[in-house]
């Protein structure tokens, strides 16, 4: 690759050190993941954007299916009464309810929600199917696209239309719901840390912050480059919250009637956000091989020449027996433009091999996320493929892992508090006293939410860290996205 096309490419995105959030709108755009469209505020996912979410959304389905959720699909409309049922769920989400008030011509009889959720959806059908504790529990999912009228829009991480899914269950106990809670969160962190290479932070959303309706909302926090946390999958035990007002009711072990416990969870399109955020560089996007649509990309070299391209294609199909591999034979660009395009899309591995290659019996392989570039023999060419592929899955993560050590930090007291997330921003440890004023005036001076209280709390000292008075839990504060 010469220094010109280097140069010429590196053009292309925002400086990542200097303007994080443009460079991040450069990749979206520039590696194709997707498009603004004439609907404001919605994104069209291209293809290359959309097999990353398809390889999410196969695992998770697996994932899911494995502990006996089921899917379903429900309305994508619902009656603006049903949201009124429950108060705290509907003050919580009334900024950003789109409504449907005339279709066909004429004005409807009553007004209709675009789901910016579904519990009461689900709780309304529940309280129909629901008779005995024999029917318990009821498990379901549906994949499916929301609609949140967002101020503020940014590709995948923040979109009036986005793509999720959305888990709904009910269940005879409340120690039933509980365990369903924390098994799907964990289930999120399989998905985010062994397939997309992030680490992630799980903890319990403190009152202020967690989902409208819940009892308890647990989430998982990831970190991205410049240092701000993204809500990365959230995980909600209501108890009877809705299933009182929607009476969701059964005939228990007993013969006496009772409230069921119901619980939801979801993860979305955000995590292709996520995806970018933690592990891309100033050349581009830098996927995970497990999540990467394309594992491999070969790039022949003076295809021109005679049995160049038939044993590149010789390649590929041995490849494609156990890997995702393609073949870049594009004749209007050059081997160098392919390179950096190769880089830009975030491609694990490319291979590039040429007459000389192949007279030896070799070819080039070279990393995306070190770029290190090594000769290899053909004849080993699956087992080499094999095992760089797992280490840049294993050294992905790691280098993330590095990252968020480098920027959690405890701060003791206020002014220390200000002054580590100013000088490096990224996690702050800090004890909290419970209160909310006190969690308003950390936002207000220093611009952090409380991300969590970690499933696995330290004490770092008896007083919190903004009023001083005794502290009751450790929470780990961020500025977020």
């Amino acid at each position: 690759m010469s220094e010109k096309n280097n140069q010429d490419f590196a053009k292309e995105l925002a400086n990542i050190d200097e303007d994080f959030s443009r460079w991040y709108t450069d990749v979206v755009l520039k590696a194709d993941l997707a498009d603004y469209t004439d609907t404001k505020g919605c994104i069209a996912i291209k293809p290359y954007g959309f097999a990353i979410w398809e390889n999410i959304r196969n695992y998770a389905d697996k994932l899911f299916k494995e502990t006996g959720i089921k899917n379903v699909y429900f309305p994508v409309l619902i009656p603006e009464s049903l949201l009124q049922k429950e108060k705290d769920h509907v003050e919580g989400f009334a900024p950003e309810i789109a409504l449907v008030t005339e279709a066909g011509g004429e004005e409807l009889e009553e007004k209709l929600c675009i789901r910016p959720t579904s519990e009461t959806m689900f709780s309304v059908l529940y309280s129909k199917w629901l008779k005995s504790w024999r029917d318990l529990p009821m498990e379901y999912n549906q994949w499916c696209s929301v609609m949140r009228w967002e101020k503020e829009t940014r590709p995948f991480l923040r979109s009036r239309e986005f793509l999720w899914q959305e888990g709904h269950t009910i269940h005879e106990t409340k120690e039933e719901a509980v365990a369903r809670t924390v098994k799907m969160l964990d289930i999120y962190a399989k998905i985010v840390e062994e397939m997309l290479a992030i680490p992630v932070l799980k903890g319990v959303k403190t009152d202020k912050e967690k989902f409208a309706g819940a009892e308890e909302t647990y989430t998982i926090e990831t970190l991205t480059h410049d240092g701000r946390s993204l809500q990365s999958g959230t995980s909600h035990y209501f108890g009877q919250n809705f299933t009182k007002p929607f009476e969701v009711k059964f005939q228990n072990r007993d013969g006496r009637e009772e409230y069921a416990y119901q619980t939801s969870w979801g993860i979305s399109t955000r995590l292709i956000g996520a995806l970018i955020m933690a592990h891309g560089d100033e050349r581009g996007l830098k996927l995970p091989p497990r999540v990467a649509p394309v594992q491999v990309r070969i790039i022949p070299i003076a295809m021109h020449k005679e049995g160049v391209l038939e044993k590149v294609e010789e390649l590929k199909n041995t490849l494609n027996k156990n890997f995702r591999c393609e073949v870049d034979s594009r004749e209007q660009v050059t081997p160098g433009y392919k390179f950096n395009d190769c880089e830009l899309k975030g491609i694990p591995l490319r291979i590039e091999m040429g007459p000389r290659d192949i007279e030896n019996g070799k070819c080039i392989l070279v990393r995306r996320d070190t770029l290190e570039k090594r000769e290899v023999e053909l004849a080993n060419i699956e087992e080499e493929v094999k095992n760089t592929l797992e280490d840049i899955q294993k050294s992905m993560y790691e280098a993330c892992e590095k990252r968020i050590e480098e920027r959690t930090q405890v701060a003791l007291d206020l002014k220390e508090f200000e002054e580590k997330i100013n000088k490096k921003q990224g996690y702050i440890k800090a004890m909290w006293c419970g209160d909310v004023a006190c969690e308003d005036k950390i936002k207000d001076l220093t611009g952090a939410h409380s991300r969590c209280i970690p499933l696995k709390e330290e004490k770092l000292s008896d007083k919190c860290v903004c009023c001083g008075k005794e502290a009751k839990h450790m929470v780990v504060w961020g500025r977020q996205y």
